[in-house]
C-alpha cells in the first residue's frame, strides 16, 4: 500500500505512505490515488481533500527517480508519462495541500495540483528537475508561473534551488504558514469548512477563480456573473440566504 486514507464525515484525508523512498511518486502511487478517489470524488457526501505525507520530515521528494531512469524518449512519449496526474488535478472535490518538510519536483507539483497549500514552517519547496537534466514534466513550469509570476518560476526552474515556507507564502505559493505540529489541525479545520457549503457553490467558486487563470478581465467577470445568476437556481441559494435573513446556521443539502 502506498497510500493511508481516512474520512472523517465529509473530509478524507490521504496520506502518501512510501517512506523508504521519501514518498517518491511512482505510477504505482499514482494508480493508487486514483483509483481511490475516483470514486469519492463522485460521493455526494465527500465535500474535501486533504492530501499530506506520512510524517513531518517529508511530504514527498519527488518522483521516483529509479522508475524513469532507464526509459528512453521514446518510451517516455509512448507511455505519456505523467499524464495520469491531470486527472487528479481535474477531480471536481476540493483539495487542500497539509505540507510538512519537503515537496520537491513532483511533491511541488502535486501540493499545487491542490486547490491550496497549508506549509509548516519548516515545509521547503522546489521544482530541482534541472540538476537531473530535464525538467518539470508534472506541470511544473505552468502551474508555478500561474502562481508566484514569470521571474520567480524561472529563478526555481533554471537553478534548482528551494525556497522555505516563509519565502512560499510571500511568492503567493503557499496560503498559510502554521506550526508543523499543527499543519494536519489547520488543514482538516480548513477541509471541514469547505465541506460544510453548498456543493454547487463550492464547485462554482473553484470553477469560476480558476477561469481567472485562463482567460481576460473582461471575460472572466462575465463568466463569474453568469455563475452567480446560475445559483439563484439551487436550493442552497435560498436556504443560505434565508439562513442569514433569519439570523440561524443555514443547512445546505447540496441542492
Amino acid at each position: 500500500m502506498n497510500l493511508k486514507i481516512d474520512r472523517a464525515g465529509r473530509v478524507v484525508t490521504v496520506r502518501l505512505h512510501r517512506p523508504a523512498v521519501l514518498n517518491a511518486l511512482s505510477h504505482a502511487l499514482m494508480t493508487e490515488l486514483l483509483d481511490a478517489l475516483r470514486p469519492l470524488d463522485r460521493d455526494p457526501d465527500v465535500g474535501c481533500f486533504v492530501v499530506t505525507g506520512s510524517s513531518e520530515r517529508v511530504f514527498a521528494a519527488g518522483a521516483d527517480i529509479k522508475e524513469m531512469a532507464g526509459k528512453s524518449a521514446a518510451e517516455m512519449a509512448a507511455e505519456d508519462y505523467f499524464s495520469g496526474w491531470e486527472e487528479f488535478a481535474a477531480f471536481r472535490t476540493p483539495k487542500i495541500a497539509a505540507v510538512n518538510g519537503f515537496a520537491l519536483g513532483g511533491g511541488c507539483e502535486l501540493a499545487m495540483m491542490c486547490d491550496f497549500i497549508i506549509a509548516g514552517e519548516s515545509a521547503v519547496f522546489g521544482q530541482p528537475e534541472i540538476k537531473l537534466g530535464v525538467i518539470p514534466g508534472i506541470g511544473g513550469t505552468q502551474r508555478l508561473t500561474r502562481l508566484v509570476g514569470r521571474s520567480k518560476a524561472m529563478d526555481l526552474v533554471l537553478t534548482g534551488r528551494t525556497m522555505d515556507a516563509a519565502e512560499a507564502e510571500r511568492a503567493g505559493l503557499v496560503a498559510r504558514v502554521v506550526p508543523d505540529d499543527r499543519v494536519i489541525e489547520e488543514a482538516t479545520a480548513a477541509a471541514a469548512a469547505v465541506a460544510s457549503y453548498g456543493r454547487a457553490a463550492v464547485t462554482a467558486a473553484r470553477e469560476t477563480v480558476d477561469r481567472a487563470l485562463e482567460t481576460g478581465l473582461r471575460d472572466g467577470i462575465l463568466f463569474e456573473r453568469r455563475v452567480f445568476h446560475a445559483l439563484f437556481a439551487t436550493e442552497d441559494q435560498s436556504e443560505g440566504m434565508s439562513a442569514f435573513l433569519g439570523k440561524r446556521p443555514p443547512r445546505f443539502t447540496g441542492r
